[in-house]
């Protein structure tokens, strides 16, 4: 089966052709410069680059992989979660070429394509464990199939790729923070008691990282040199970072890290999933060093497999848009063209649920 992936969620505007679990050609433009500017993503610039980018690089799809839109058996873009206009760019685009080449639809939950995108570097056995990490969430979900995930935790204010992302720009240092966060902690030695494992003395598996936060605010606020050292940084390069200053994104890392592991842990203690296989880790922030290294003692110490994807695999990409819509379109899910794009802050079922019943064709 060949798959046209579309995503546009965010500030990343991909495609991808996806044959039989194998990417066959991407494509990706991205807004970070633009962005840059406003120290954040703009959802109205955002909306409008996909809207430039799309035709072209749909264009430039094609010409790569030598394919045409007769060749492909069907078609998957992100539904949601993700900024409102920049999901309707895709899905309009997605389906326009359903009806011109009646080819069937499947609009896939952006965040479960993110969990199942390990599957295209290695075997997946269920049941699994997967945490999704992100710029704009934090859950833990416990896998039983490519349709079938069921939300056991999620953050209760801002996600943990949000939390660093803010602690970067406290610093003063420029967009994407979270990036420069971690090329910094790479070359710092972490102190663990310099900041809390926040929300971890419940016993739920949700998230919150405004405790950690407050904490690391307050302590810049009784040590203002390192705003200043996080300025000199912004004009001068990762090269101008002191000791100190590694020292604290080390440490700030270190808490987000465990805390994610602590969590995860406690999952997998609860009795419904001590037939867990294996543990998998995806979203942007799974390609942070310390995160990474945090979920491989984990499973060192668990004895689960731990299912982590290349760090392209980790930030907002179309490959893996492809790899679940088809996963999906093999087990009968489709899509009819009304269906409708769900933003961030209206939850999509558990169930995958924008799924319908199945719909061979766009045009039904």
């Amino acid at each position: 089966m060949l798959c046209l992936g579309i995503e546009t969620s965010c500030d990343e505007t991909a495609l991808a052709l996806v044959r039989d679990g194998r990417c066959v050609e991407s494509v990706l433009a991205t807004q970070m410069d633009v962005h840059a500017l406003f120290g954040g993503v703009v959802p109205e610039l955002a909306s409008r680059e996909h809207y430039r980018f799309l035709g072209a690089l749909y264009d430039e799809l094609m010409r790569r992989s030598a394919l045409s839109l007769d060749a492909v058996d069907v078609i998957a873009v992100t539904r949601g979660p993700g900024l409102l206009g920049a999901l309707l760019v895709g899905a309009a685009f997605a389906k326009g070429l359903a009806l011109a080449a009646n080819k069937p639809l499947v609009a896939v939950n952006h965040l479960h394509a993110h969990l199942l995108a390990v599957g295209l570097e290695q075997p997946l056995h269920y049941p699994l464990l997967g945490l999704l990490v992100s710029g704009g969430h934090t859950h833990i979900y416990r896998i039983d199939a490519p349709d079938a995930l069921r939300l056991l935790g999620r953050t209760l204010d801002d996600a943990a790729g949000e939390a660093c992302d803010k602690f970067a720009k406290m610093l003063g240092l420029p967009y994407p923070g979270g990036v420069l966060l971690d090329r910094l902690a790479q070359r710092g030695t972490p102190d663990p008691h310099l900041f809390p494992r926040p929300y971890t003395h419940t016993e739920t598996l949700d998230f919150s990282f405004s405790g950690l936060k407050t904490a690391a605010l307050t302590y810049l606020r009784a040590h203002p040199g390192l705003m200043e050292e996080g300025k000199r940084v912004r004009e001068a390069g990762t090269d101008a970072a002191s000791p100190s200053l590694c020292d604290v994104c080390a440490s700030y890392m270190l808490a987000v890290a465990e805390t994610l592991s602590l969590k995860m842990e406690r999952a997998l203690n609860l009795p419904e999933n001590r037939d867990v296989t294996s543990i998998a880790v995806a979203g942007g922030v799974a390609a942070n060093t310390q995160v990474r290294a945090a979920m491989q003692r984990l499973a060192d110490k668990t004895g689960k497999p731990l299912l982590l994807p290349s760090r392209f695999l980790c930030t907002d990409n179309a490959v893996m848009v492809a790899y679940t819509g088809a996963l999906l379109a093999e087990r009968g899910w489709g899509h009819g063209l009304p269906f409708s794009s769900v933003p961030r802050g209206q939850r999509l079922p558990d169930d995958l649920g924008a799924l319908r019943a199945p719909m061979p064709k766009g045009d039904a």
